[in-house]
């Protein structure tokens, strides 16, 4: 199971010696979260993904560039047009061989109408499920997981929305359920704060630890 954590801002070189496998940075400037600085040389394993929300393709390519950005998650109403033009430009633009991976969000309540992602299976690396709030993010509590019992995809998907240490028995049950089969990351932020953007890392360390163990446990479905 992968680790991303997100919102990074104050001490990402100090996140980054936890390993996890991305780390998320929000270019969207009314989030409290909002990252304009530099960000320090990370280990090569870890994928740096950026945040944005409905933002114009040339801020996301400008973004992708000055930051070698490896993934862009999109927490907006971007369409599965703007997602394959993303990437077709991408590719164009900067005459690239490696892959840029595109991760659409979609926020859930108490249900959700899996059929609108159908057209984004062809345009999209990954899907991921978050809780549906006020903001795009960060706000801070989960949804029902269950309703993923219905995903009908094999697409995989980052789990999202409000996952603390306190969710740490309630995952296992979950990855150790048939709902979880196409669960490809587990993705944190606000949970494991001292304050927006800067992250406890005695807590972090303590919920990896935790969710690599319950991986340890998991059956695998078919």
């Amino acid at each position: 199971m992968k680790l991303k954590i997100c919102g990074m801002n104050h001490n990402p070189e100090e996140v980054a010696t936890l390993q996890p496998d991305y780390l998320g940075f929000i270019f969207w400037e009314p989030s409290s979260r909002y990252f304009s600085g530099e960000i320090p040389k990370l280990p090569s394993s870890i994928k740096k993904m950026g945040v944005f929300v409905d933002a114009p393709l040339e801020e996301v390519l400008k973004k992708v560039a000055q930051y070698h950005l490896d993934a862009v998650q999109l927490h907006g109403k971007e369409s599965a047009d703007y997602c394959h033009e993303l990437k077709e430009r991408f590719l164009s633009f900067r005459a690239q061989s490696r892959n840029l991976e595109i991760i659409k969000v979609f926020s859930i309540k108490d249900d959700f109408d899996f059929d609108v992602l159908s057209d984004y299976e062809d345009v999209c690396d990954y899907f991921l499920f978050d809780t549906k709030g006020k903001l795009p993010g960060g706000n801070g509590y989960t949804f029902d997981w269950s309703v993923l019992e219905k995903y009908p995809s094999s697409k995989p998907y980052f789990l999202s929305g409000g996952i603390g240490l306190d969710s740490k028995e309630k995952l296992k049950d979950f990855l150790n359920s048939p709902a979880s089969k196409n669960c490809f990351a587990i993705d944190v932020n606000s949970k494991f704060e001292r304050a927006p953007g800067l992250k406890n890392i005695d807590d972090l360390k303590t919920f990896k630890a935790s969710l690599e163990s319950g991986q340890n446990d998991k059956t695998e479905y078919q």
